[in-house]
Order: structure tokens, then C-alpha cells, then sequence
């Protein structure tokens, strides 16, 4: 059979800059196994599949697979995913701001579309569940070993490792600064003897920048998922904002930061975050940027052998 699908730049305004994401936006039909043979060979970080919704408070139900496996819940297939239905018309908008629901294994996620002169530019998603923090954290040493760092450019005073969750576990590693970052040489068969086989195993390297465009940069690497590298990571900054409101001394409120990442791949990307807080928990946590579209084509999909 064959089907429709389109690539986007998700956190980025031009093309090649971002997170490169294909999108099947009638995806209907197709099985598991084709599904993950599909994003294989793409080879992208994510492949988003959208299907009819499957509850009346749905707008589409999304699977997400990278190249080895499928996830409960990605940042940047479902930002991307909901820019492209709308800019092509798959999803009406009329309004400035319009909210939809995307049904993901790890439960509703709403998204709204901002528009302007009846076109997307943005896209955001919102997570109300606490992130999920747990104690399982390796030596500095080992960190500094796999990152091809010196542990003394790991901070380790407030701003220490720690490993948290919004759906994909990541292990969070502030550097002292971010030039560090680009002295990063990812040390896989290190990773594989230390790190590969705990709740965390996907790194998510940090720093502050002193500049008008970014509060940090980061960098992320998650071999158990397939992806040598990411330029953008939507899921890891959800639970980057758990790490940040974890770190804030006031009980309520509302934060904004920007994020670089994927500078070093050569494919900048921006990705906005934000935090809400009542009587010291978490009630919001948002993260959105801008897509573009990339390509359009079809592809034909084999039947599988039984």
C-alpha cells in the first residue's frame, strides 16, 4: 500500500536547522512491525504516526518510533506533528490559539497551535503530571569517563547530576561551562559497561550561557534508543523543567527559559520551556518552538508475510 508522508524541521524557523521528523499523517492500516521497519529507514530520530483518535476528547492518537523501538511519549513528534497537520490542513485552526489532544501511551497530551494570518508558527505541548525523580545516579567519574571529560567540568553543587522522568528517564549532567560541551567525545563502549543497563541510560548535558537568545545549551545522547545524538529533544526538556522546579526556592509561580541544542551537530534548534507552580507543586509544564516544513512524498509500504 501506499502512504502519504511529510518531513518537518521541528525547533527551528529555516530549513536544516532543528530536529528532522517524518510524519504519516494517515496512518491507518499499517501494523506494528511495519511501523518500526518504516522508522528504520528513515533512520531519524523519530517517526510519527497519527491515527484516528480513539476516545471523544481526542484529536488523533500518536505512536512514535525511533529507528530500534517504539516510545510512550516524545517532545518533538508531537510539537512537530501537530504544526504539520494543521499546515496542511489536516486539523483546522481558526483561531489565534487553539488547543487539540494528542492520545500517547503515556496519556493526553494537549497542544496548542498559535497562528498567524491563518498559518501555524508554533506549537507547544503541556504535561500537568510531576515529573518523576529517582535516586540512581552514577559517579561523577564514570559520567566525566563516558562524556571523554574531566570531572572537575561537572558541576556538583546544587546544580549535581540527577536523573528524571516525563515519560523517557533521562540522566541530567551540568557542565561548569558550555564550552565544555563542545569537548564532549561520547565514549559508547564506556556507556555500554556503566550506564546502558540503569533507569536513566539516555544522557542530557547541560550548561548555563550568558546570552539575549538562550538560558543553556545542551547537548543529548541516547544510544539505548537508537540516537547517537539529538539535535532537539522535546521529552528531555519536559523533565529538564522537573530538574530546574526542583532547584527554585519559591513555592508559586510562573518561569520561561530557551534552550540551544544540536549547535555542535550543526543543526541549531530553539526550544521554549515553562514552568507553573501552586503551593510548591507542579502544575503545568510546557515546552513549544517552531517548525517548518521540509518535503512531501510516498512511500510504498510492503504487506507484511504472515
Amino acid at each position: 500500500m501506499r502512504y502519504r508522508f511529510y518531513t518537518a524541521d521541528v525547533f527551528s524557523q529555516t530549513i536544516f536547522g532543528g530536529n528532522p521528523l517524518a510524519i504519516f499523517p494517515q496512518a491507518s492500516g499499517l501494523k506494528t512491525q511495519q511501523m518500526q521497519k518504516i522508522a528504520a529507514e528513515f533512520n531519524l530520530s523519530e517517526t510519527v504516526f497519527v491515527l484516528p483518535p480513539e476516545t471523544s476528547s481526542g484529536t488523533r492518537h500518536l505512536r512514535i518510533f525511533t529507528p530500534a523501538q517504539e516510545l510512550p511519549f516524545a517532545g518533538h513528534p508531537t510539537i512537530g506533528a501537530a504544526y504539520v497537520l494543521a499546515a496542511i490542513g489536516e486539523i483546522a485552526f481558526d483561531i489565534p490559539r487553539q488547543t487539540i489532544i494528542f492520545e500517547e501511551e503515556v496519556g493526553d497530551i494537549p497542544v496548542v497551535i498559535y497562528s498567524e494570518a491563518g498559518k501555524p508558527v508554533k506549537t507547544e505541548l503541556s504535561i500537568t503530571q510531576a515529573p518523576e525523580w529517582k535516586a540512581d545516579c552514577p559517579e561523577i567519574l564514570q559520567i566525566a569517563d563516558i562524556l571523554s571529560l574531566n570531572p572537575e567540568d561537572i558541576r556538583q553543587d546544587d546544580f549535581m547530576p540527577e536523573a528524571l522522568s516525563c515519560g523517557i528517564p533521562y540522566l541530567f549532567v551540568p557542565l561548569k561551562d558550555w564550552q565544555s560541551l563542545s569537548r564532549i567525545h561520547f565514549n559508547q563502549e564506556l556507556w555500554q559497561k556503566m550506564l546502558a543497563d540503569t533507569w536513566a541510560s539516555s544522557l542530557y548535558v547541560f550548561s548555563f550561557v550568558n546570552s539575549g537568545k538562550s538560558h543553556f545549551r545542551a547537548r543529548m545522547f541516547a544510544p539505548g534508543l537508537g540516537i547517537t545524538e539529538d539535535p532537539a529533544t522535546g521529552s528531555a526538556a519536559a523533565a529538564f523543567v522537573g530538574y530546574l522546579a526542583r532547584r527554585l526556592s519559591a513555592k508559586s509561580g510562573q518561569w520561561h527559559w530557551r534552550i540551544e541544542q544540536g549547535i555542535e551537530m550543526g543543526r541549531p534548534s530553539l526550544l521554549e520551556i515553562r514552568l507553573e507552580k501552586q503551593a510548591d507543586n507542579i502544575t503545568t509544564i510546557g515546552v513549544g518552538g517552531a517548525s517548518v516544513l521540509v518535503s512531501e512524498g510516498v512511500m510504498e509500504v510492503p504487506t507484511l508475510d504472515n
